[in-house]
């Protein structure tokens, strides 16, 4: 009886918590579909009194709006995906090196990239956009990529798996005449999967949400990311359109969406293996 009603009330709070989650999100699909008049109204009226899609052909169609909103979601897809693939092969080869090759000074160098976890972002923040100025590379796609990539993060979350990987695999795999990076990309990846699927989730929601990085890095309307073209639209063409800025936002959530649902299986599979809580 005791664990019947402990597993209810772990039910009881998981729907909670479900819940405080799903009625931002479906509070923004509601008003999306409904005109100025009705989503600046208030009120709790989850169903459209006057269900419309205007919202969303203005939006896409940008009639009488002259803003790139298809090249702010090419830019953070692009920068999302790319920065994701050099995020996963940089920090799969750094914590598959600190845990089972001999790197020179390996006991000392993976407490100090732990250390910078602890580091907040807003402290790199300036030094950081100084030496993109430098080199001539702010309000490009470079400084939308480059500053996310190779971080402790998932070279923690790798190092974990990797120091738990079985030797005797890597071990017949050398008897068998593989050489290091075949027992890496042959064995020891394809095992690792599910941890990659689940670093390449985190990361590329990282990236693609961002908002305050790209809007300081960039300055011209057609290197903007979805995140910064909200902003921007709440400011100006749509700030008293909300069922139009909510058109946008659901629009732009719709990307992230894909991807869970895609990776969902290897993200479960990930955080199991790894034992994040």
């Amino acid at each position: 009886m005791k664990q019947t009603g402990k597993k209810t009330a772990l039910i009881i709070l998981a729907t909670i918590i479900a819940l405080l989650f799903l009625i931002p999100l479906a509070w923004m699909i509601s008003t999306s579909f409904k005109n100025d008049f009705e989503a600046i109204a208030g009120g709790l009226n989850w169903i459209p009194e006057d269900f419309t899609f205007e919202n969303y052909t203005y939006t896409l169609l940008g009639e009488g709006v002259d803003v790139p909103i298809f090249k702010w979601m090419f830019n953070s897809l692009f920068a999302g995906i790319a920065g994701t693939a050099i995020i996963v092969t940089i920090d799969a080869m750094a914590a598959y090196g600190l845990a089972r090759l001999d790197v020179p000074f390996k006991k000392y160098l993976f407490p100090l990239f732990i250390s910078t976890l602890m580091i907040p972002f807003v402290i790199t923040f300036l030094p950081m956009y100084m030496q993109f100025s430098n080199f001539g590379l702010l309000n490009t796609y470079a400084v939308l990529i480059f500053p996310y990539t190779a971080n402790a993060f998932g070279v923690f979350l790798l190092y974990q798996f990797f120091r738990s990987f079985p030797k005797e695999l890597e071990e017949a795999a050398h008897l068998d005449g593989a050489n290091k990076w075949q027992i890496f990309l042959r064995i020891v990846v394809p095992s690792a999967r599910p941890i990659l699927w689940t670093l390449a989730i985190f990361s590329f929601m990282q990236i693609y949400n961002d908002f305050l990085w790209p809007l300081v890095a960039t300055n011209t309307p057609e290197m903007r990311t979805i995140t910064t073209g909200i902003a921007i639209m709440q400011q100006g063409s749509f700030v008293s359109s909300y069922g139009k800025l909510m058109a946008l936002t659901t629009i732009a959530t719709v990307p992230i969406l894909i991807v869970f649902l895609i990776g969902q299986k290897q993200l479960i599979k990930g955080i199991t293996q790894t034992g994040i809580k």
